[in-house]
């Protein structure tokens, strides 16, 4: 299991909101700095901790994301308003890959077309789609335009085997606790361990340090994990040299296992 950093960007600087928040006008904001994009991206690297998140809330960040992927080349991946026409240009600044949500919708449907166009910009393996989803009834639907519309995709088996064949790996928000430290969406959590056949990433509702052991154990150790506004670092109570010394303790037993290394796959 591997934890993944993530750095939120809104008007240029990083911040921490809560999920659905997000307009044109405002944000619940949970957290703001003036240290920059590339200090937390630097900080990532010298912990070696690859596979971040970097995303866009909306636009006036391209210069702030550009500024974080060359300062860790390799080790992050880009999200936010990202496109078959500007995939290449976050490529070639550094990205390991694109994040993808929004662009492949059509009016609430998956648009197999358009995930198609997508797929030959930037070539399967160099693509993420996020399926962040909100609970409705018994199931999770995909949700977009800043996770405030429902979508008709249901994250369920059947989906994450379809979308599997076009992508590198899934980011799965869980939107009704994103942002809110209320706790992680457990049985979210449990179903992407069982149904995804690629390496995925759950974020959303991490409140303590022990979040992690409770993902791995729930996702059988096949779902990593980002955690966000509870880190000291964006103003929470997790320490985040804890959240690095943790993922020492995990690489160190994978590599006792002779299992693979990050970023080559499940552990």
């Amino acid at each position: 299991m591997n934890f993944r950093p993530c750095i939120d960007l809104r008007n240029g600087r990083v911040v921490q909101i809560v999920g659905g928040s997000l307009t044109d006008e405002s944000a619940v904001t949970n957290f703001e700095t003036e240290r920059s994009s590339a200090e937390f991206a630097d900080m990532y690297r010298a912990d070696d901790l690859p596979g971040g998140h970097v995303i866009m809330l909306g636009p006036g960040n391209e210069a702030s994301a550009i500024s974080a992927l060359g300062a860790y080349s390799g080790g992050l991946q880009v999200g936010g308003g990202i496109t078959p026409e500007n995939s290449a240009g976050y490529i070639e600044a550094g990205a390991s890959h694109v994040i993808v949500t929004s662009w492949v919708f059509n009016e609430d449907r998956l648009d197999e077309a358009r995930l198609e166009e997508m797929v030959r910009a930037v070539g399967k393996e160099r693509l993420v789609l996020d399926l962040s989803c909100r609970r409705r009834a018994d199931s999770y639907l995909v949700v977009t335009n800043r996770w405030q519309r429902f979508t008709e995709l249901v994250v369920d088996e059947d989906s994450l085997q379809k979308l599997a064949e076009c992508c590198d790996e899934f980011l799965v928000h869980g939107v009704d606790v994103e942002g809110k430290r209320l706790g992680i969406e457990e049985d979210l959590v449990e179903k992407l361990g069982e149904w995804s056949p690629i390496e995925v990433t759950y974020a959303g509702g991490v409140r303590k340090l022990e979040d992690l052991d409770r993902v791995k154990v729930l996702g059988k150790g096949r779902v990593g994990l980002t955690i966000g506004s509870a880190l000291d670092i964006f103003g929470g109570d997790v320490p985040y040299k804890d959240v690095v010394a943790w993922q020492k303790r995990e690489d160190k037993q994978a590599e006792g296992r002779g299992e693979l290394s990050k970023g080559d796959g499940f552990r």
